[in-house]
């Protein structure tokens, strides 16, 4: 009964552990690998047993060694590596535990923000998490409390709307000194730091520091450098703007902070051995320069530019010199001298970089001080000369640009002089592989070929052969610099040999085979031809031009039609009467790119005869462009809207050169055509059409039937909703012209329906409108029906009637003094209504009611309405206010100073300070406008016994 039953549940080792082979054994029999697997483990155990002080003594030798006491809390590991690193037992692997719940852990849909604070973008948790927690702010320290507002507020200009921005730039502005330098930096900066920051946030954020610089003042200074590092990179930003807000920053932190705080916040980085950090300093300096003024900081850059200690504090402190060039003009004059002086000696520096950044100083130098102070720069003129003869590369190119500014502020004798000795390096500089020497020397060229001292044999003779030889080269023109240089060089050349001294050399490179070549020669003839004109061009010269364009227009390929298109329209023009014989020749090849499949040969073809309608006219070609016109006509079902607009501009060109009885088509044919392309919503089309019809409304409504006109009114009204101000403005002209051709009554109605609408843009350009219906048709027509429509009870309505006044007051002037009697009742009613757009809007049309009538016996309507305008000078909308300041001004013209001084006296000294505010400002807008008219006005002061005040005979001539 003791002993186990053959079939019972085996039991497992103690403790559920894993059982050791000694276990296994006193458990039972063991099977051969249990018993194989105990004697390695045995044999183990023992080999690895630490060896005993006997042992070791018998081992190692006795002298020569001191055994050491193990320190007392030197605790052995008695463990073998091997267990340790075993699979742990159920018994101490840790059970698993339901973790608590992150509620601040974000999953998908980002959380609301509490509190009416903007949404957060992913990119802000970064700085922005604690916003998240929704812990009560009573738990917070004052100082937490402070940094959580702060964030708040950055948070609000950073994401939020116009209206949170603006109000949270206000409070940081306003509450700058209270919350203090420390905790206000250490959270825009890391912001500005941000790599996923926008350009619209950095801005945003760069102008919470410039607002906040203004109030710290003296406190921004222990933050000088950190604010340095994140605002000293715009200085060299891609972006315009951006390097503006940099220098606007830099500029307000040097006069916060000071001088000597500034400099010691970047005297460490001038002789840094990153480059980048270098120019960003030199930016930077030059900036502080233009702040506090250049004699400030001249003994500083003195010490630096001549530091024996490193060549990066002296490369810097001249590259500063140039940055204050570059950045302040012609304000270094009075420093010139100075600045010259500090800099020369690098010009024999060890150094090349320091030699060849002094070169290019110089030259900012001379840059700047043009066409004066060539006194200043005659210390650096005798190295520069040695320099040129003896230096290469890069070194050379800087000596050069600094010669090629210095020359032309020289007199003419010494700048020829200077010239022909620089021009033989010069000439064999055309032939350097180098790109950037080829720019520098084309400039050089540039500037000494402009100075007076220069004569054209001497261009001719020893420069243009070498010039076009090595320059004029296929490899020149696709470079864009070096493009746009050698063409500005050729031109200056020009300008002294003449038109075909260089035409002559290049117009055979307008049938080259390589296109940018082409290009690079066709706007170099245009540039020539438009400064000069064409009468030095000999008739094969002539022909060889018209050849040569013909062909370079019908073969080019790329995007940037504009070269030859101008180029075609200058010379065509340029030449004049002389082109009569080849205009069928230009007519053909215009007529069949109409033709072409390709919209942008089309749109171009279209744009050539808008360039070269004037002179096809001059060469009386009538019959030509009538047959043009009709082509023209033809293609109006052009779809791609570009090519429409060139068509409908091409169509506008005849029509202005050939006149309305000579058109072909007929203008009752052209107009249907042009109706429904007023739908098309492309601004090159509705611009090119509402001009189109415009002209004809103009000079010839009587070839199209009132119903056709009435048909296009419609249709104009939609285009007052364009985007463009421009079209806008024609469409607005368009209808005086209509209601001149086919009375007012019409066209009256249709507008004064469209004041109805909701946008205010189209109600706006609605009353311009009428007001010029109102001009073009005498006022009489348009007023009766304007101020029954304002029986209208409907606020859109009212405004833009008051609107129309305004503008048509403004736009009839003189001839209102016939109406001012019958909008007086108007006026009154507007004047004294709740809204407060009536009371504006009334003020501004009695403003130009009374500047139009001054002078021509309205006064008792004026008085009366300077009645009801006077009480709205409380106002405090500042729209309002302006309106009525304005008013007053113009009554000021009209009735005299005398009666509204009258008005104001009233006020000048009320108890009041906000009464009294209104009172004077009116009063200082009278004295600037009318000082002397004022002087009869004031009160009479009587003699105090001794003296006598008043002047007899002033009274009597008043």
């Amino acid at each position: 009964m003791g002993s186990p039953t053959p079939g019972g549940t085996p039991v497992g080792a103690e403790n559920i552990a894993t059982p050791t082979p000694g276990q296994i054994a006193r458990g039972g029999a063991m099977t051969p690998d249990q018993w194989q697997l105990m004697r390695l483990e045995r044999d183990i155990e023992e080999r690895n047993r630490p060896l005993t002080d006997e042992e070791l003594d018998a081992v190692l030798p006795q002298e020569g060694f001191k055994i050491l006491e193990p320190p007392a809390s030197y605790q052995p590991i008695r463990t073998p590596a091997r267990k340790l690193l075993a699979t742990p037992t159920p018994l101490t692997t840790p059970f698993y535990n339901i973790p608590e719940e992150n509620r601040g852990q974000q999953y998908d849909v980002p959380k609301e923000m509490s509190g009416g604070l903007p949404d957060m973008k992913p990119e802000d948790y970064q700085y922005f998490a604690p916003l998240l927690n929704e812990d009560g702010e009573e738990q917070l320290t004052p100082a937490e409390q402070k940094e959580r507002k702060i964030m708040k507020l950055l948070f609000k200009v950073k994401n939020g709307t116009p209206l949170q921005r603006k109000a949270a730039l206000r409070q940081l502005t306003d509450k700058a000194r209270e919350f203090g330098a420390g905790p206000l930096f250490n959270k825009i900066l890391p912001l500005l730091m941000q790599p996923t920051l926008e350009d619209q946030e950095r801005h945003l954020l760069v102008k919470v520091i410039d607002r906040v610089l203004y109030k710290l003042d003296e406190l921004v200074r222990p933050f000088v450098h950190k604010i340095l590092v994140v605002i000293e990179p715009l200085l060299i930003d891609t972006d315009y703007y951006a390097r503006v807000e940099g220098r606007e920053i830099i500029s307000n932190l040097s006069k916060a902070a000071g001088l000597a705080t500034m400099i010691a916040a970047m005297r460490p980085d001038i002789d840094n051995i990153d480059e980048y950090v270098r120019n960003t300093t030199a930016r930077a300096f030059s900036v502080v320069a233009s702040a506090l003024g250049i004699p400030a900081l001249l003994p500083f850059l003195k010490a630096v530019c001549q530091s024996k200690k490193s060549w990066q504090a002296r490369h810097t402190g001249i590259k500063i010199v140039q940055q204050i060039a570059i950045l302040m003009g012609c304000a270094v004059l009075p420093h010139l001298k100075n600045l010259v002086e500090i800099t020369e000696h690098g010009l024999t520096d060890e150094n090349q970089k320091v030699r060849t950044i002094t070169a290019l100083s110089l030259a900012a130098l001379a840059e700047a001080a043009a066409p004066y102070g060539i006194e200043s720069f005659d210390g650096v003129l005798k190295p520069l000369w040695k320099g040129i003869k003896s230096h290469q590369g890069k070194v050379l190119a800087a000596f050069l640009k600094a010669v090629g500014f210095i020359i032309p502020l020289m007199d003419a004798v010494y700048a020829s002089f200077y010239t022909k000795g620089v021009m033989a390096v010069l000439i064999r500089e055309f032939q350097s592989p180098d790109q950037e020497m080829k720019t520098i020397v084309l400039k050089v060229v540039q500037q000494c070929v402009g100075t007076e001292g220069v004569e054209a044999d001497y261009i001719r003779i020893d420069i243009l052969p070498k010039f076009f030889e090595h320059l004029w080269v296929r490899r020149m023109s696709l470079d864009r610099r070096n493009y746009k240089q050698l063409v500005e060089t050729t031109v200056e050349m020009a300008n002294k040999v003449g038109v075909s001294g260089i035409v002559g050399h290049i117009v055979e490179g307008l049938k080259d085979e390589s296109e940018p070549y082409r290009r690079m020669v066709m706007e170099t003839i245009e540039k020539v031809v438009a400064n000069l004109g064409a009468s030095d061009i000999d008739p094969r010269l002539e022909e060889l031009l018209i050849d040569g364009i013909l062909y370079s227009f019908q073969e080019q390929t790329s995007d940037d039609a504009n070269v030859m298109l101008n180029g075609f329209g200058a010379v065509v023009n340029a030449l004049g009467l002389r082109v009569k014989h080849y205009l069928p020749q230009i007519c053909g090849t215009i007529k069949w790119r109409l033709n072409n499949k390709s919209a942008k040969v089309r749109q171009q073809a279209a744009d050539l005869i808008s360039r070269i309608a004037i002179v096809m006219k001059q060469c009386q070609e009538e019959q030509l462009m009538g047959h043009l016109g009709v082509v023209l006509y033809e293609y109006l079902g052009e779809e791609y809207p570009e090519v429409l607009g060139s068509i409908l501009g091409a169509l506008k060109a005849i029509v202005n050169v050939i006149g309305m009885t000579k058109m072909t088509p007929p203008i009752k044919d052209l107009l249907p055509r042009l109706t429904p392309i007023l739908k098309n919503r492309h601004e090159k089309v509705q611009e090119n059409c509402i001009d189109l019809v415009g002209r004809i409304a103009d000079r010839g409504a009587e070839f199209v039937p009132a119903r056709e006109w009435m048909r296009i009114c419609f249709e104009l009204l939609e285009m007052l909703k364009a985007h463009k101000k421009g079209i806008r403005r024609a469409t607005v002209n368009t209808f005086g012209y209509i209601a001149k051709a086919i009375g007012p009554q019409d066209v009256l109605a249709t507008l004064l329906n469209n004041l109805k609408v909701q946008e205010r843009q189209n109600r706006v350009c609605t009353t311009v409108a009428i007001a010029i219906v109102a001009e073009t048709c005498s006022p009489f027509t348009v007023l009766p029906a304007l101020m029954n429509e304002y029986r209208v009870p409907e606020l859109n309505v009212q405004n833009g009637v008051l609107k129309s006044l305004s503008f048509l007051f403004e736009y009839i002037g003189e001839m209102g003094k016939d109406y001012i009697y019958a909008v007086t009742p108007l006026l009154e009613d507007a004047l004294m209504d709740r809204d407060l757009v009536h009371r504006q809007t009334a003020a501004s049309t009695v403003k130009h009611m009374a500047l139009g009538v001054a002078g021509l016996g309205c006064e008792d309507a004026l008085v009366h309405l300077l009645n009801y305008v006077w009480p709205n000078i409380f106002e405090t909308s500042p729209h309002v206010i302006n309106a009525v300041m304005e008013a007053i001004e113009g009554m000021r013209v009209a009735l005299g100073a005398a009666v509204v001084l009258n008005y104001c006296l009233q006020g000048l000294f009320h108890p009041a300070r906000k009464v009294r505010e209104v009172y004077w400002k009116i009063y200082n807008s009278l004295y600037i406008g009318a000082q002397d008219a004022l002087v009869a006005s004031y009160p009479g002061v009587g003699g105090d016994g001794d003296h006598i005040f008043s002047r007899p005979e002033l009274a009597m001539f008043i």
